[in-house]
């Protein structure tokens, strides 16, 4: 399985979607935790159910269960703990929700998944935290930036 990651801060709706389609991404997970939010622009979650159908036929799936909780990410953007804190305490999270199996039972079909969220890098941003779990879980997985 490949595993990608995005972000769709900085890039236009043309430069995020011809990126999924040129890597024959099967599903976008959006693990973000609000997906709605007026900032998303072409990334709000029925218009982006939309036109990943439309422009690619990528399936879509909104996972809240590979998002962090409001409390830690506004601890961590405002500097109340550190990276290593945040990470941390998220792994931990992921554990506790036992998402394993439940993406075993959602996800875990397709040959390429993207895990996306707002941040322009992946750098201290949770979806590289995400792509490293799943890494670690499934066999023969490959990890990449879009």
């Amino acid at each position: 399985m490949t595993i990608y990651t995005i972000g769709f801060t900085h890039k236009t709706a043309r430069k995020f979607f011809n990126l999924l389609v040129k890597n024959k991404v099967e599903l976008l997970v959006d693990i973000r935790l609000n997906n709605s939010s007026q900032l998303a622009g072409f990334t709000k979650s029925a218009d982006l159910e939309y036109f990943l159908d439309v422009i690619g036929k990528i399936a879509y799936l909104h996972y809240p269960l590979f998002a962090p909780t409001k409390e830690l990410l506004k601890d961590f953007q405002a500097k109340k703990i550190t990276w290593e804190q945040y990470k941390s305490e998220f792994e931990s999270l992921l554990k506790t929700r036992n998402t394993l199996n439940d993406y075993k039972k959602q996800i875990g079909s397709y040959k390429s998944i993207c895990l996306l969220c707002s941040e322009e890098k992946p750098e201290h941003c949770h979806r590289s935290l995400v792509a490293q779990y799943l890494h670690k879980k499934i066999k023969r997985s490959v990890i990449k930036d879009l």
